[in-house]
């Protein structure tokens, strides 16, 4: 009989995860019909898909439900009370912080412009803004956010940090969100990573671009609503400043959007995590909450427990 099972939503994460310690079963399900079981220990949820799935846990007996995703907004609202909810932190950092870096060169040294031009079938030879002596400034300082810092530092940046609250580490100061308007104006890359949350939904708005200097260039890994739309259009549309967005509001971004006309505005399908980091380190994680559950050790990345918010991110 087994000490601890666990769900996983697919053959290809079981797979990873390997043969489990004695005594712990690992079984399927991917929420897309009612549990396998009254009493599974540790759930993983799918990665992608609708997160009203997670009703599926009425009536199931679990210690722990674990994401396969780092951000959390509108989730504990739905779970059933007395749920523990983990994030996926440690899973995504890296791959998402490679796409910012990605979407920060291309955008500066104009690799877009290059594409059309090939494409074209057009030389096309210009001067663009380099990467290295810019002031890149970091709106969210949690795991991303750190994860971005150390890629951007060996390009010789100046990085400013900034979050919910002032604070100061071996780097110096990380800012507080209040500090934002004299820190746009100084700012010549600004890069949001911030959770969705009541006080961040459309903290891009009108007034914090209209604070960016001109030519500068906002980088949204965040969440699409964190920023909003129109104000984004009508920023980009003027030709005062640069987008790169892997995130939008709506997602998927409609076809014919007005933001995909646009030269100076560069957009990746919400794709910071889709890279084949993801499944080892989601296996790892995996093992890790179960080894913690069989030694009666607390898991980690918890951040909902009987549905309210026990951890908030930079």
């Amino acid at each position: 009989m087994s000490r601890l099972t666990v769900s996983v939503p697919d053959e290809v994460l079981r797979d990873a995860v390997g043969t489990p310690p004695p005594g712990v079963e690992i079984v399927l399900w991917n929420f897309d019909r009612p549990a396998p079981r009254t009493r599974i220990d540790i759930v993983v949820v799918p990665y992608l898909g609708r997160s009203d799935r997670l009703r599926r846990l009425e009536g199931v007996v679990t210690s722990l439900v674990q994401s396969q995703s780092i951000g959390y907004d509108g989730i504990g609202e739905l779970l059933p009370p007395g749920t523990r909810f983990a994030n996926a932190a440690s899973v995504h950092e890296t791959s998402t912080a490679e796409l910012a870096l990605a979407l920060i060169l291309a955008s500066q040294r104009g690799i877009s412009d290059f594409v059309r031009q090939a494409e074209s079938r057009h030389w096309h030879r210009a001067w663009y803004p380099s990467l290295a002596d810019r002031t890149v400034t970091l709106v969210g300082y949690g795991g991303v956010g750190r994860a971005v810092e150390e890629r951007l530092l060996p390009f010789e940046t100046t990085v400013v940090r900034v979050a919910r609250r002032e604070r100061r580490d071996d780097r110096g100061v990380v800012h507080a969100l209040a500090a934002l308007p004299e820190l746009l104006a100084l700012s010549d890359i600004v890069v949001v990573a911030v959770p969705l949350n009541q006080s961040t939904t459309h903290l891009i708005d009108d007034g914090f671009l209209s604070m960016m200097r001109d030519g500068s260039l906002l980088v949204n890994i965040a969440r699409g609503p964190v920023a909003d739309t129109d104000a984004l259009v009508a920023h980009a549309e003027n030709g005062r400043i640069r987008l790169a967005l892997d995130v939008t509001d709506p997602e998927p971004l409609p076809d014919g959007h007005p933001l995909f006309a646009l030269s100076n505005v560069l957009i990746s399908p919400h794709v910071g995590g889709a890279t084949n980091a993801m499944l080892p380190r989601m296996a790892r994680l995996v093992n890790e909450q179960i080894g913690r559950m069989l030694r009666g050790e607390p898991p980690l990345n918890v951040v909902f427990t009987n549905g309210l918010p026990i951890r908030t991110e930079d």
